[in-house]
């Protein structure tokens, strides 16, 4: 039997495994080789392995694992794919963890394949005998892009666990709050000609125009009518993104697209943000037939809120001395919540981490770390 590789040599061969995510082809990349990695681990320490093929991705894979049998338990999840990232901005290869000033640096040591090592490491001393409920890990696929492993893993309501905690990196905060996201393109049909004939076309910019100033008046009533005071941005949020539209000066514009984004409250359906958006469009659609129409550029993530009273939240909080708090980015939560168990997003290192050039995981994680994952095992599952 391979030695297994203490926290350092994981976090390291972990790193050293792309799996970029991304909407871009040309970034995007499988995952299989990662999970293949975690599956050899995790097989060596007694868990039974199930790796599934994530449908309508492109070599993309969801690892389950299980030790010990019985019902309930406790389920540890994370993904294991990254964002893509910008060579000239790292001081490093980002495929290679880097150790300096304690800190290891490295893509996906924070968000959040460091999850995974820390896992690896509190369950080298754990056997099936020991535990009166079944330990899970499962690492998802495709995260930071469609959200497509845990989408398929909710769907396939494989497993039942009494609770679940999804390692992002809160600084080991429990984050029992977080909006929702959709991502929407307005689009203008207008009619082209030349511009010194304005009335023999349809400029597309103009409509585009009166069509942002609608929804920087829905921008205002969601600052009005909404309020959650857990979060530090407590209404819901519209994002203008990006804007095209046209081909040159002198020629009227016949098309322009917008790409909103808008960020959901917990109790927030997506059906009541799209009536939202539509009840807004709605004066220029009629001024304008057939020419504003809008769709979903991506699918949507629902928020997420763990109800109270929980023992999970009384027991996260008591271990990790923090308070629960609210967040305003998306997690896989909502769809693990929904294989009908407690969930929690509580994990280790600084969100303000993830997604930038130099990610780093700090030394001081360590310790506390492998000590709170121990704690939450013994209480759920020994």
């Amino acid at each position: 039997m391979t030695k297994l590789p203490n926290f350092s040599q994981s976090l390291s061969q972990l790193i050293a495994c792309p799996s970029i995510s991304s909407t871009q082809p040309s970034w995007d990349q499988g995952n299989q080789e990662v999970i293949q990695l975690l599956a050899t681990w995790f097989e060596q320490l007694g868990f039974t392995i199930e790796i599934q093929a994530v449908p309508e991705t492109s070599n993309k894979f969801n690892l389950l694992a299980k030790l010990g049998s019985g019902e309930g338990g406790l389920l540890l999840a994370g993904h294991s794919d990254t964002v893509p990232f910008d060579e000239n901005q790292w001081q490093s290869d980002p495929h290679k963890v880097i150790v300096k000033d304690d800190k290891f640096f490295g893509l996906g040591t924070c968000d959040m394949k460091g999850f995974f090592a820390f896992i690896l490491q509190v369950c080298k001393n754990l056997s099936a005998a020991q535990l009166k409920k079944p330990l899970y890990i499962l690492a998802t696929a495709d995260e930071e892009t469609t959200m497509a492993g845990a989408r398929f893993f909710a769907k396939s309501q494989a497993i039942k666990p009494d609770v679940a905690i999804i390692g992002e990196p809160t600084n080991l905060v429990p984050v029992v709050m977080h909006k929702g996201h959709m991502s929407h393109r307005i689009s203008v049909e207008g009619k082209s000609g030349h511009s010194s004939q304005p009335n023999l076309g349809v400029n597309a910019i103009e409509i585009m125009y009166k069509v942002i100033g609608q929804l920087i008046e829905l921008k205002e009533k969601f600052q009005q009518n909404y309020e959650n005071k857990a979060f530090d941005v407590p209404a819901p949020t519209l994002n203008l993104g990006a804007i095209a539209g046209g081909d040159n000066a002198n020629r009227i514009c016949g098309h322009c697209h917008l790409d909103i984004d808008l960020r959901s409250l917990p109790g927030m359906s997506d059906d009541e943000l799209i009536n939202c958006l539509s009840e807004a469009l709605k004066p220029l659609a009629e001024l304008y037939p057939g020419r504003i129409s809008f769709a979903e550029m991506h699918p949507s993530s629902p928020s997420f809120k763990q109800e109270k009273p929980s023992t999970l939240i009384d027991i996260a909080e008591e271990i990790s001395g923090h308070s629960c708090c609210a967040v305003n980015y998306a997690t896989e939560a909502p769809y693990i919540q929904q294989l009908g168990c407690q969930t929690i997003v509580l994990g280790p290192g600084s969100i303000e981490q993830a997604h930038q050039p130099n990610e780093f995981l700090a030394h001081s994680e360590v310790e506390k770390t492998e000590r709170l994952l121990t704690r939450m095992i013994q209480h759920y599952c020994l």
